[in-house]
């Protein structure tokens, strides 16, 4: 249930806030991804569900840029 209620949070966010919270997200991957290299990560599956956001705010940003017209 909390991954409905966390797609419904992110849904509403404007595109600046959702880019802010996509650079955030990957700086803490870019850190967990050090961590995860010297033994330090405890938790394997945070990782894991941090790329997973990051995947769904990058569809949502694609979703809010509009097409390029006249491509068919």
């Amino acid at each position: 249930m909390a991954t409905k209620h966390y797609n419904k949070e992110i849904k509403n966010l404007s595109k600046d806030e959702l880019v802010a919270k996509l650079r955030q997200l990957e700086a803490d991957i870019f850190q967990a991804r050090l961590k995860k290299m010297t033994g330090q990560l405890d938790n394997k599956t945070s990782f894991w569900k941090m790329r997973k956001d990051v995947a769904r705010m990058k569809m949502l940003l694609s979703r809010q840029i509009p097409a390029p017209a006249g491509n068919k």
